[in-house]
């Protein structure tokens, strides 16, 4: 899984996709979760951080991560390799 060639992140939480030329805020769990797509993580390793950084139950996370995946292929933000 990697992010889209042309998405650029700032660290304040702004996103610009160059390719539509649309934009997006996150918030800081977006932001923490593209950072760690970003890094190259898998999906049970970026799973492993939100839990730990946010101390969320585990089904309730694994269950938000997929929506906010999902959402990210949407937008074509999110391409699998």
């Amino acid at each position: 899984m990697k992010l889209n060639k042309n998405l650029a992140l700032s660290e304040s939480g702004f996103a610009f996709n160059g390719s539509t030329g649309d934009s997006f805020i996150l918030n800081e769990t977006a932001l923490f979760i593209l950072s760690k797509i970003k890094s190259n993580l898998s999906k049970e390793e970026i799973l492993n951080s939100l839990i730990e950084e946010y101390d969320v139950n585990p089904i309730t996370a694994e269950k938000d991560l997929l929506d906010f995946f999902n959402q990210l292929k949407i937008f074509d933000l999110l391409e699998d390799e």
